[in-house]
């Protein structure tokens, strides 16, 4: 291993916290109603769920996402009343375009811009990296008032847009400039962003200490960062209406304190991640006493890099969107910091991380979060540090190399100050967390305890915790530096585990933790997997503290890991066994590799090379399974004319001896039916590695597959 309870009402779509009886509700109290694409009316073409790391699907909200070409829409009923949307989407690399607004079948003489700009980062650096970070957002005052049943559509113009989530909200009016402030107009700030406003912030603080710099509406263009901010609040007139332009807000080494940023909007231009670089809303400290609230911070490296003296910082009521690494990490010597009722969307690493770096991070939390999407890391990462507190956030749709909550001593630098005293880690609602990590060959649980460079000698107490729909497992216990590590003084109370896709527990260290009202529901493959890395490193004891159920027996073989599913009964017998699979070909054609064929999207598609027949495309499902029916699929797109491609299905249950499963036959392909062919495979065929040899086909001189599905049913 080299390195590296709340539920949520999701039938109809719209992201809401459900408090249980007699606990606080998991996630922040957001002012906006979040609705899926994927549960709206639409013309277009739904993609996903996928959990495959690179995948467009498996990064979007809920693994879902709705593709729309020209002349396609999505139409959202609006969920409450609102004058305001967001809107998260994605566009092929190097392209851009708009959205045509469409309210109760009206066109608006607004357009929503989008463009991949900001899209399709590489971290080659990190090991088990891929390019990610594909969508991005736009929002839009609409003009108008809607109501809650209206309509609101959305449909692409210069380029295809796929839709993941909007966010429908009712914007208070700008507020008027505070008595006694001093505004940035005053001092020679252009709110047209045409000129440069740096020098003019600067006077407005340096002539407004103890008091507030005014940020009236309008637009703001900054070109170097501001220094020696202290005793002054920044405040603009709402974080829609306040709009601020730079890369770098504040990036300062100290602070005196009581510097307050609040209500307005700070949008960079960050198109990459430089970690060298402090492309930051908030590079190092804003002092003893300070606070950022109702901020809506975008397009950045980092949120909030927090270095040196922030004692008893608050950051709550804000909006992070679109960083290329975090979104906040308080990097050493933290104390007091509050950071709550916070939301924070598509970050490149940690959505919230601290990390004890030169000094620890101590009596500081993270409580009622709300984070969705992040795309490289975790959501919660709290690496070292004494006495912490993780409470009532909502984490989903961690994508690669990340848990929703880490609990960790994995120090990356020196000196590091591992965790110690108490680490509380309660009410925490995790959906769709956990993800697979490449340079394990298997995955990370929604909640992970890691003794990655030292053990776990604090206590821990993970309690009320609601975990659903975790792709593989719910809790893990692993030393991920393979230095076998114990993990220590754990204790787990409390816990909701529902259709997790592998095991509930995943032990994978030296060490102990104590399991009391723990109940589980629909368990992939098995209650507990048990087994020590490195192997003979020592034992993994579970006590049981009672209370438990759903989740007794013991995967059987540590020399395989279980797939999603495997167990009995199967959490989704239907589900397409060869989704996300590994593939290979004895030949592909440019960039129409192999894995395009399991990638969950009908438009992309596997092509061999060229007139070169036979070809073949092989998948390992990853376990012996006895499938009784193939879907073979070619792009839906008119454009793609029909033909008939010659194929035989093979199988192997050890990937080197394969046998005749269907002999050789004809299979039609035509836009008209779906460009889909079926092939019923004999009932009781056990097989792992599949295999399709194209010898011929009618339309073009390759082997030509978009998805290659395999299912249980027949």
């Amino acid at each position: 291993m080299p390195a590296i309870g709340a539920v949520v009402a999701l039938a109809a779509g719209m992201l809401v916290a459900v408090a249980p009886a007699a606990h606080a509700a998991a996630g922040a109290t957001l002012p906006f109603t979040s609705v899926e694409a994927e549960s709206a009316s639409t013309t277009g073409t739904k993609i996903g769920p996928d959990y495959t790391q690179g995948t467009l699907a498996s990064e979007a909200s809920g693994r879902q996402a709705v593709r729309l070409t020209s002349g396609q829409r999505v139409e959202f009923t609006v969920p409450r009343a609102s004058n305001a949307v967001n809107v998260a989407y994605s566009v092929p690399d190097g392209q851009s375009g708009s959205l045509d607004v469409y309210v109760n079948g009206t066109r608006l003489a607004k357009t929503l811009p989008v463009t991949s700009k900001y899209s399709y980062i590489d971290t080659g650096w990190i090991p088990g990296a891929k390019t990610h970070h594909f969508f991005d957002n736009a929002r839009l005052l609409l003009g108008q008032n809607v109501q809650a049943g209206d309509r609101i559509a959305f449909e692409p113009t210069g380029t295809q847009v796929t839709v993941d989530v909007a966010d429908f909200e009712q914007v208070d009016a700008a507020a008027s400039q505070p008595a006694g402030s001093v505004s940035v107009v005053s001092k020679g700030a252009d709110p047209s962003g045409n000129g440069d406003s740096t020098q003019a912030f600067r006077d407005a603080i340096a002539a407004a200490q103890g008091k507030v710099v005014w940020i009236p509406p309008g637009d703001y263009r900054i070109t170097s960062s501001l220094s020696g901010v202290q005793n002054v609040t920044l405040q603009g007139a709402g974080s829609w209406y306040s709009v601020v332009h730079t890369s770098r807000f504040i990036d300062q080494s100290s602070s005196s304190g009581a510097v307050h940023l609040k209500d307005f909007a700070v949008i960079g231009e960050v198109t990459g991640r430089v970690d060298s670089s402090p492309d930051n809303f908030v590079n190092g400290s804003l002092g003893p006493g300070s606070s950022v609230s109702g901020m809506w911070i975008q397009h950045m490296k980092v949120g909030l890099w927090l270095m040196g003296d922030n004692d008893n910082l608050v950051v709550e009521n804000n909006r992070i969107l679109d960083t290329t690494a975090d979104g906040l990490n308080l990097n050493g010597t933290a104390k007091g910091v509050r950071v709550r009722n916070n939301f924070l969307r598509d970050q490149g690493d940690d959505a919230l991380a601290m990390w004890s770096l030169y000094s620890p991070d101590t009596d500081s939390s993270f409580e009622n979060n709300t984070i969705s999407q992040p795309n490289l890391a975790n959501g919660i990462a709290i690496y070292g540090g004494t006495d912490i507190a993780v409470k009532n956030n909502l984490i989903s749709d961690t994508n690669a190399l990340g848990s929703g909550i880490a609990i960790s001593n994995q120090k990356f630098l020196d000196p590091f100050h591992p965790l110690s005293g108490t680490i509380t880690v309660d009410g925490n609602t995790l959906v769709r967390t956990g993800a697979m990590n490449p340079n394990w060959n298997h995955p990370m649980g929604a909640l992970r305890v890691d003794s990655y460079d030292s053990a776990i000698n604090a206590t821990v107490d993970i309690t009320n915790t609601t975990i659903t729909d975790s792709p593989y497992s719910a809790f893990e216990f692993v030393s991920g530096g393979g230095q076998g590590y114990p993990v220590r003084n754990v204790d787990v109370t409390g816990a909701t585990v529902k259709n997790t896709g592998t095991v509930v527990v995943q032990a994978e260290a030296q060490g102990a933790a104590a399991f009391r009202d723990v109940t589980a529901t629909q368990v992939g493959a098995a209650g507990i997997y048990d087994c020590p890395y490195p192997a003979n490193s020592g034992s993994f004891t579970l006590s049981d503290g009672g209370g438990n159920s759903g989740w007794s027996s013991t995967w059987p073989d540590c020399s395989t890991w279980p797939q999603p599913g495997q167990g009995n009964p199967d959490p989704d017998p239907n589900r397409n066994l060869a989704k996300g699979r590994p593939a290979t070909a004895t030949g592909s054609q440019d960039v129409y590799t192999p894995g395009k064929a399991v990638d969950g999207d009908a438009g992309s598609y596997w092509e061999s090379a060229n007139n070169a027949f036979p070809q073949s495309w092989t998948t390992d499902l990853g376990s012996s399974y006895a499938v009784r029916r193939l879907v073979l699929k070619l792009p839906p797109s008119p454009a793609w004319g029909a033909r008939t491609q010659t194929i035989t299905v093979l199988g192997s249950t050890d990937g080197s001896n394969y046998s005749t499963v269907v002999g050789s036959q004809g299979y039609r392909f035509d836009p008209a039916t779906g460009n889909t062919a079926t092939v019923a495979l004999p009932d009781g065929t056990g097989l792992r590695h599949l295999r399709l040899t194209v010898s011929a086909n009618s339309g073009w001189p390759a082997g030509q597959f978009s998805e290659v599905e395999a299912y249980l049913t027949p």
